[in-house]
């Protein structure tokens, strides 16, 4: 197969007048046209300057399925696994040597014993590592009549020495599957024993060992509210997880927990983890969001996922905050730098892969006190580009896949072809700090009681570093706390004192709770930092909600305490006053949380956790998964009214008539905003919560104030949006276009044609008879300019033609980023781009200065897979719907009338 090679040097596309694309030379070096030599999958490409793509290998368009993990083995053959199916093995032609991929095989492993069914088939692989003369396999798979095995870890052998695996053996089944399944396996930093990875689907075995104490609880006082839509709803902490395990599978411990679903995890050369979690996009725009993010993972760590609105602030002291948020995505692979051949500073940066937008974050690390802090850019992007898995090869070069959920599946190479002198021939390698090397002797107590562990870590309970703090609350939980637990109530500093408590609220029985109530509002609060506030506060929530309900007098004692210090200036910790308030019952926090509900302070740039521009640039990376952004950012909910709305669901204390109007009204213009699919659902369920204290003889009032009649029945969704198709599902393809029309359209159903063309959102981005958006095309005379196979060929595949009046465009920028958005006009020096299709008088500005490149985009706004909820009748009726224009008297309906003799 023969292979093409593209330099980030070398590609160049402008728009001219007309914005059509015209290939133009080089704009770095002067070089002459390219195109005929990109192939669309490399030209696609943006990369760093004097770094270069190889596309290697197509396994989709050979039948190979969508490729998802790989390894290298010890004859530097490349071994990958396709989701649904087959492990394959092949060699790699040296880089830059214009060799096709060789010797590529379906691996098959062939049992020792010849018998009649002595041939294994292995695969269905979302991790595979070859590491102590075996190659482990990490199996997603519920188990069929196709593929027997299910999820787990399994080791293949080879006894005999001939290059064939021969023995397969299961080290520990896995009780979770799918997206959220069993992961990534991968070799420690001693090259002693392996560490593995899974998703808050996949149940924690039991282990030999806990570093997190395994005694984890929701830890909210938050009126619980689980996804309205139903996703997690039977899962529970600890979320997702990180276990260490020896090569033979025989001993088990667990890291690291709270995870929502990370897929993969990777070391420093000072040993240190990290990982790329995962987001929940249907929580976009609401305060409990946590974005994609990179997370430092250290021993015993708890990283706070809980189901639905559980999620905890990572301004909590139990648990430990990320190193940087990205953003929206969906993580895959992480890769940390040290061995490849790039220039120095990649060589100590995190590559992060985002499979929905289609972009490899590199993210600088830099040592900050006893963790990290990094810089981040775009290494590598593409539209589309769907990653899931890479590594650095032994030559030094970045290997990556795209693929995933059966889509057309690749292998790339990335490798370095500027000035060898920046390949630093030495290792290059981060120094550790003492603050390192203190949390490190720290994390030595997280194995069980030992002798002197109190004393060791005492003295750090007060630290300013976070993760050194943390580490020396977990050894001191790890003790018993008969040793240590006066110490609590003898400490005189506060700091101390505080995450005494929180280690005393988390290990000890209910007996404890009066006594550490009391310990705890002796605190002079005005006296703290605002961070050792939140930490009290925390503390406090915690003694209730693990030792239960406390006696009235307590109660009130933390009403009398926290009052007069509600609201405060930050919204955190706002947060944590208004429920536990309301939690005791004092009876002042619902006229205050009433004023924050009707002008909150915090702003929905801390919720996005990333600026609105940087949210925006994502839209037409991918609008299949943009589009949610781009609605979101026109209208986004003042995202803390929802948190105090759901905290004053559970109020009692305090309401008038006053107070209980301005509530319930509220509720109807929280239903006006626009956020994740969920967010409705969520402020639903709080209302229903408020409503349930309501007397009888109020109820009928207030649930109309409140909008009862926006809802549809779930309560998930507005009226107008609640219309869904029946299916069943079917992932629609060209060659279903033929015999689904091979008999016309038969009778068809106005109704419910505009039924389908509402679930399907085609209202939301096109226009029809005054009706809808002007996002895409005007639909009203469709019908007398494209036949039904023509207008369901664009519907399947409508990435195949893009109008250029609807087209986006891509702006490679010197600094290695790009931005993608809508040229709407260039003024002098100034390129003027629309990023968001629901807000397109929000004009962005670009220098043509900071522009290396520009390209059309090959991604469509209109998403693909909008018909594949419906079935071959609902199809059908929305073909009807579009020829006819949305016309009830079109002769299409009158034809059919006729044809059945009516």
């Amino acid at each position: 197969m023969s292979r093409k090679t593209f330099t980030g040097r070398c590609s160049s596309y402008v728009l001219t007048a007309l914005s059509m694309m015209v290939l133009i030379s080089c704009v770095e070096e002067g070089t002459t046209d390219v195109a005929e030599q990109l192939p669309p999958k490399l030209a696609k490409l943006k990369l760093q300057s004097d770094f270069k793509a190889e596309h290697l290998y197509s396994p989709s368009e050979n039948d190979q399925g969508s490729w998802v993990a790989m390894t290298f083995d010890d004859k530097n053959r490349l071994i990958t696994s396709d989701q649904y199916g087959a492990l394959y093995r092949m060699e790699i032609p040296p880089v830059g040597s214009g060799e096709s991929i060789s010797k590529l095989e379906k691996l098959k492993i062939q049992t020792a014993e010849p018998v009649a069914d002595s041939i294994i088939q292995m695969g269905y692989a979302q991790g595979l590592l070859y590491a102590f003369n075996s190659l482990y396999v990490m199996v997603n798979h519920r188990g069929n009549e196709e593929f027997e095995k299910t999820s787990g870890l399994y080791r293949l052998q080879d006894t005999d020495n001939d290059d064939e695996y021969d023995t397969v053996t299961l080290l520990k089944s896995l009780d979770g599957a799918g997206e959220h399944g069993p992961h990534s396996i991968v070799l420690s930093p001693d090259e002693k024993s392996l560490y593995v990875i899974a998703g808050n689907h996949t149940d924690l075995p039991e282990m030999d060992s806990y570093r997190l104490p395994q005694n984890w609880e929701d830890d909210n006082l938050l009126y619980k509210i689980k996804d309205p839509r139903g996703h997690a709803n039977d899962r529970g902490a600890p979320g997702g997880w990180v276990a260490n395990i020896d090569p033979e599978g025989k001993n088990w411990e667990l890291v690291s927990a709270g995870f929502r679903n990370p897929f993969d995890l990777a070391f420093n050369e000072l040993g240190d983890m990290f990982v790329y979690d995962s987001d929940m996009e249907w929580d976009l725009g609401m305060p409990w969001y946590r974005p994609t993010r990179i997370c430092h993972v250290t021993s015993g760590s708890e990283f706070g996922w809980r189901t639905g609105n559980g999620k905890w602030s990572p301004a909590y002291p139990d648990n430990l905050p990320p190193v940087m948020n990205i953003g929206q995505g969906s993580p895959t692979n992480v890769i940390y730098g040290m061995n490849a051949k790039f220039p120095e500073k990649y060589r100590r940066s995190i590559f992060a892969f985002d499979w929905s937008f289609g972009i490899i974050y590199a993210m600088e690390l830099e040592t900050k006190g006893s963790s990290y802090s990094g810089t981040k850019e775009e290494f590598l992007s593409g539209l589309p580009l769907p990653l899931t898995d890479g590594v650095i090869g032994p030559d030094g070069a970045m290997y990556f896949m795209t693929g995933g959920r059966r889509i057309d599946s690749d292998l790339y190479r990335v490798y370095f072809d500027g000035d060898k002198e920046e390949i630093p021939t030495e290792h290059i390698a981060l120094e550790q700090t003492e603050t390192n090397k203190i949390r490190k002797e720290l994390e030595s107590y997280h194995s069980g009681a030992k002798e002197g562990a109190v004393e060791a870590a005492w003295p750090f309970l007060d630290s300013d570093d976070r993760f050194i703090q943390y580490a020396a609350r977990i050894a001191i939980e790890h003790q018993p706390t008969a040793i240590w637990e006066n110490r609590v109530y003898e400490e005189k500093e506060a700091a101390k004192k505080i995450h005494a408590a929180v280690a005393l609220a988390r290990q000890g029985d209910s007996g404890q709770q009066e006594k550490l109530i009391n310990t705890l509002t002796e605190i002079d609060f005005a006296s703290l930092s605002t961070a050792k506030q939140v930490d009290l506060v925390r503390a406090i929530e915690l003694v209730l909600s693990r030792m239960g309900k406390a006696r009235p007098n307590i109660e009130q004692k933390i009403g009398n305490y926290l009052a007069s210090h509600y609201p405060a200036k930050t919204d955190v910790l706002n947060q944590l006053l208004s429920k536990t308030l309301v939690y005791v019952g004092e009876p002042s926090v619902i006229s205050k949380t009433i004023a924050l509900l009707e002008k909150p302070l915090g702003e929905n740039a801390d919720v996005m956790a990333n600026t609105a521009t940087e949210a925006a640039d994502l839209i037409l990376r991918n609008p299949q998964y943009g589009m949610a952004i781009a609605e979101t950012l026109k209208n986004m909910p003042p995202a803390q009214s929802t948190y105090y709305g759901n905290v004053l669901s559970d109020a009692k204390n305090g309401w008038t008539p006053e107070l209980r109007e301005k509530y319930f009204k509220w509720f109807h213009k929280a239903f006006s905003y626009k956020a994740g699919r969920s967010y409705i659902g969520f402020v639903d369920n709080a209302r229903k919560n408020a409503l349930a204290k309501i007397s009888e003889n109020q109820f009928e009032l207030y649930n109309q104030m409140s909008g009862d009649s926006l809802l549809s029945s779930s309560g998930n969704e507005l009226v107008g949006n609640a219309i869904q198709p029946k299916g069943p599902r079917k992932n629609w393809t060209e060659e279903d276009i033929e015999p689904l029309l091979a008999e016309g359209l038969g009778v068809r159903d106005f109704e419910q044609g505009r039924n389908m063309y509402l679930a399907t959102n085609c209202v939301t981005c096109h226009a029809m008879r005054g009706e809808g958006q002007n996002i895409g095309p005007e639909l009203t005379q469709i019908g007398t300019r494209f036949s039904p196979e023509d207008m369901l060929k664009s519907i399947i595949n409508p990435n195949e033609v893009i109008s250029d009046q609807y087209n986006s465009t891509v702006f490679s920028l010197h600094d290695g980023s790009s931005i993608v958005g809508r040229l709407i006009s260039e003024e002098g020096d100034t390129y003027k781009i629309s990023q968001n299709p629901y807000a397109p008088d929000v004009i962005r500005s670009i220098p043509k200065s900071d522009v290396a490149s520009t390209k059309m985009s090959t991604v469509s706004l209109m998403p693909p897979g909008t018909i594949n909820r419906l079935n071959d009748e609902e199809v059908k009726d929305l073909l009807a719907y579009l020829i006819a224009g949305g016309n009830p008297e079109n002769s299409i309906y009158k034809t059919a009338i006729d044809d059945t003799g009516k």
